[in-house]
């Protein structure tokens, strides 16, 4: 499977049962931003990674790199 941050993205939101909107909300961006994230339109902005991965609770590797199956 091809990796993909956006899915990485996805699926460690839904790991944590929230939406694109709260997921949104602890980031201070628009549920618009996550849903591009989520479908490969965009990337989240490098400067949000560290927040992030500590709201997810995995590395900023892990986002870069994982692909969670």
């Amino acid at each position: 499977m091809a990796h993909s941050i956006g899915k990485t993205i996805s699926e460690l939101r839904k790991a944590k049962g929230w939406t694109q909107i709260e997921l949104a909300e602890k980031l201070n961006v628009s549920d618009k931003a996550v849903s591009k994230w989520e479908k490969n339109i965009a990337h989240p902005d490098i400067t949000l990674l560290p927040k992030l991965s500590e709201i997810l609770g995995v590395t900023e590797h892990e986002i870069i790199t994982a692909s969670i199956d």
